[in-house]
């Protein structure tokens, strides 16, 4: 089995993050389990099959905005919650090191105009971030380096308001995900992890 095997587990943003900017996964030989449209409820029952059996040591979790279009139907912030939640306990269980990502902004959603996500996301944020600091669980906040004045995303940053552009992958989120990672392989070298 490979050393510091990274699984990114993730929506539609995970799943074009590989083809948009391929060298990043087949460089770092990371693993990208993005799957486009789904909610968190879709992410928790492939998360044996997509994470836990593949035996990584960390996995990057990027979940919730489809929850919030209400793609398999209406869930409550709790809901979503929950579902991350138990993500992340099933990965605690089997040894695997959890990065927990914010939501990015989105000011609305093109293909369900009725829904306003920008103040829902926020809170979702809130949320995820207030668990992982209790949880003391690797937190990335993307939310804020690519949010514009209007609580969407930054035009540079996204190719539909909800989609991440080439330059959104490579001047904001690369950066900080190998930030986070790079500390949390530090620390688990210095627990004696492996």
């Amino acid at each position: 089995m490979e050393q510091n095997r990274i699984v990114f587990f993730g929506d539609s943003i995970t799943e074009q993050w590989k083809e948009i900017v391929p060298n990043y996964f087949s460089k770092n030989k990371y693993i990208n389990r993005g799957i486009g449209g789904q909610t968190t409820s879709q992410m928790l029952l492939r998360f044996r099959s997509d994470v836990i059996n593949i035996k990584p040591t960390i996995v990057h979790i990027l979940a919730g905005t489809n929850d919030i279009a209400e793609n398999t139907g209406p869930i409550t912030l709790e809901g979503i919650m929950g579902n991350i939640i138990s993500m992340v306990e099933l990965a605690e269980v089997n040894k695997i090191k959890v990065i927990l990502a914010s939501v990015l902004p989105a000011f609305n959603y093109p293909w369900i105009e009725s829904i306003k996500p920008a103040e829902t996301i926020i809170e979702l944020n809130k949320m995820i971030k207030d668990y992982s600091d209790k949880k003391n669980i690797s937190y990335i906040d993307y939310h804020s380096q690519m949010v514009d004045e209007n609580k969407g995303m930054r035009k540079q940053y996204t190719t539909d308001g909800v989609h991440v552009s080439i330059k959104g992958y490579n001047e904001v989120m690369i950066p900080l995900a190998e930030n986070t990672l790079k500390i949390l392989l530090e620390r688990l070298k210095i627990n004696g992890c492996y």
